[in-house]
């Protein structure tokens, strides 16, 4: 097993609630994870078709049972249970009493607000990152291998045929997920609806084109989009605007979590192809996305994050915000650092009227790291380290 940034908060956030939340995409480790993190703990899965029936039957038996610290797995496929949960934690009194993973964002958060607020620390996990990678001495690839191949666990315990394990992600996994969500007839639809997606990665947002070039409402465009986030999918990455009113833009950008499965869907299936691909730029940039999403979420504090982009073009790719400082990033795809590359840093430090610190950084495909035009120029591998 790979070890996980995020064990840390996990095993002190058992500490501190009664109710630990891990929810992530699917095959991105959550169960490795939480059961490495406590192997005493006790461990059902309601994925399984038996278990979920006694739980169904029986909500309170069932949890009574377990007297010490129980992991649930897939927990939204029950989510009658959280009322009960509740009662029980309030009468025991224990810290660490349920471990709970999930992979889909909106039901099982929706559950956990309506229930069980003020008991429960929640936690995301995303498939690894490439410093998690190199931390465990895995020979990792090329740069541009690794965002071919991406960052599922399973990926990295051996040889793995890419386009099969893809093609069974998309097929069985998003398929499964869609329908627990919503009820959508058809389906090759909405695998089209995906692959258009994986096309715009890295773009802004137009609903209405989108569901133009599928051929569905703006209204089933943005159902649709809803369930991509809530299983962990895609993030629609906000604007920043604050002190710029009406110069920004101010729809979302849109990326994908895991940028293997953004090359499946777009056809790429080698490095030489992904070389000379027109989405060459927007996948470096989706692969910085992933990882500066993953560091702040091992960190708990995705929230920070944003791009920013004026009206006129002039724009950063992304802008982290912690108290008194702003982190700015520009994304090349290429070795060879141009004065050009610093264009938008540049420009945003001149403008910006705020008062925070400003952090500037070129995050690039080259091999040495530096200070240039006031910024730091980092290797790709290493951008994680921004957050």
């Amino acid at each position: 097993m790979i070890a996980r940034f995020l064990t840390s908060k996990i095993t002190q956030a058992a500490r501190q609630f009664p109710i630990v939340s891990v929810m992530g995409p699917r095959q991105s480790g959550k169960t490795t994870l939480v059961r490495a993190a406590f192997p005493r703990a006790d461990y059902v899965s309601f994925e399984d078709p038996d278990v979920r029936r006694s739980v169904e039957q029986d909500p309170r038996g069932f949890l009574a049972s377990f007297r010490k610290m129980l992991i649930v797995d897939e927990v939204q496929r029950v989510p009658e249970v959280f009322s009960y949960v509740q009662a029980i934690v309030d009468e025991r009194g224990l810290n660490g009493h349920f471990i709970f993973t999930g992979s889909q964002n909106y039901l099982l958060h929706e559950k956990i607000t309506q229930s069980l607020a003020g008991r429960v620390a929640i936690l995301k996990l995303l498939p690894l990152s490439f410093s998690e990678v190199k931390q465990a001495g895995v020979k990792s690839p090329q740069m541009e291998a690794a965002i071919q191949k991406g960052f599922y666990p399973a990926l990295w315990k051996g040889r793995a045929n890419l386009g099969l394990y893809y093609s069974s992600y998309v097929n069985t996994y998003l398929e499964r997920d869609v329908r627990q969500i919503q009820n959508i007839g058809n389906l090759t639809a909405f695998q089209n609806f995906v692959r258009l997606c994986a096309g715009r990665a890295g773009q802004l947002l137009n609903l209405t084109a989108l569901g133009n070039d599928c051929g569905i409402s703006h209204n089933t465009a943005k159902a649709w989009l809803s369930i991509l986030e809530s299983s962990f999918i895609i993030h629609l990455l906000p604007p920043y605007y604050e002190n710029y009113n009406k110069r920004v833009v101010k729809s979302p950008k849109l990326y994908f979590y895991d940028t293997g499965l953004l090359c499946h869907l777009l056809g790429i299936e080698n490095v030489r192809q992904m070389a000379h691909h027109y989405m060459r730029g927007a996948l470096t940039e989706n692969f910085v996305f992933s990882e500066l999403a993953k560091a702040s979420f091992n960190k708990l504090r995705f929230a920070d994050l944003y791009f920013w982009r004026d009206k006129t073009g002039n724009e950063v790719d992304f802008l982290l915000t912690a108290a008194g400082t702003k982190k700015l990033v520009e994304v090349k795809a290429g070795k060879t650092v141009g004065s050009d590359f610093f264009k938008g840093l540049d420009y945003f430090r001149k403008v910006y009227i705020g008062k925070d610190r400003l952090i500037t950084f070129l995050a690039y495909g080259g091999p040495t790291e530096y200070t240039h035009h006031q910024s730091k120029v980092v290797r790709l591998e290493n951008v994680s380290g921004i957050v």
